[in-house]
């Protein structure tokens, strides 16, 4: 595999960065995850504006254009003969001097690499065991709004659903509220209505989260921010995750405990679905 290393195309295994490079001292950088299908990058534009929104919130300079970090994803693609894949593109502020504060005189530094993507027919109705993680996300913590590097708080979430026999943790903030998952945004369907928490309860701004609700607004579907505590997800009509790899993906249990089964989550999933094949054809 050939990776992307700040203005080179190398192989995997030469592909190294500093023992000072800040994103591996103190996860002080960020990512992107970005669909590819038949070659094509999937929300790209969502993707990259997410990513320079958060750079400007931790200054952190992007050390290339958008246009040109799209030209080089596109290379990176051509020369791994790749089509169905995930993108992961990392910026770290780069090399600096032990110490929390930077410098101001790192350089920083841009990571691309390609992963293999679910096939998407073994998504097919596909439903997930979910568990509630003992971790908590502080409410209206800032930096939840963004792909930090530093992510141990979901490690150790991911790592709680493996050791229980789940597919995914459902994190819950300070106050007791869902938040997301581990590796997901979450909705659920009250009364023929899709909710999903707001972002001030500690929510990543997702892209396929964005995408469902932009889906529910061309079908008529009423779709709202609400709260809600992990217990009462076991009345609703229906629980879901979405994620940039997978897409929409129906919830089956929490905690061994059966949640219900709507025929929305259902029409969202085959709706995201075209969506994708349409945009990605």
């Amino acid at each position: 595999m050939i990776v992307f290393l700040n203005g080179e195309f190398v192989p995997e295994e030469q592909a190294v960065v500093s023992i000072s490079d800040r994103s591996f001292r103190y996860g002080d950088g960020l990512f992107e995850a970005v669909l590819v299908r038949n070659g094509k990058l999937f929300r790209w534009p969502q993707h990259i504006q997410r990513l320079e929104r958060s750079a400007k919130v931790l200054s952190i300079t992007l050390p290339c254009s958008p246009a040109r970090l799209f030209d080089d994803a596109q290379k990176l693609m051509a020369v791994n003969e790749s089509k169905d894949v995930v993108l992961r593109i990392q910026l770290s502020r780069g090399i600096g001097p032990r110490g929390y504060a930077p410098s101001g005189e790192e350089k920083p530094l841009v990571v691309m690499s390609l992963h293999p993507a679910p096939a998407r027919e073994s998504l097919h109705d596909s439903r997930w065991k979910l568990t509630i993680s003992s971790l908590r996300i502080a409410a209206n913590d800032p930096l939840a709004h963004h792909k930090t590097c530093n992510r141990l708080l979901q490690v150790l979430a991911a790592t709680e659903a493996r050791e229980r026999g789940a597919d995914e943790s459902l994190l819950l903030n300070t106050n007791g509220e869902v938040t997301e998952g581990s590796t997901s945004n979450v909705f659920w369907i009250e009364r023929g209505t899709v909710c999903t928490p707001p972002l001030t309860v500690g929510a990543l701004p997702g892209v396929t989260r964005m995408v469902v609700r932009e889906l529910c607004d061309a079908l008529g579907i009423p779709h709202s921010e609400q709260t809600i505590r992990a217990e009462e997800l076991l009345s609703c009509q229906g629980v879901f995750l979405t994620f940039t790899s997978r897409g929409v993906i129906e919830a089956d249990s929490i905690d061994g405990k059966p949640l219900r089964h709507s025929p929305l989550t259902h029409r969202l999933r085959e709706e995201f679905e075209a969506l994708l094949a349409r945009e990605c054809s």
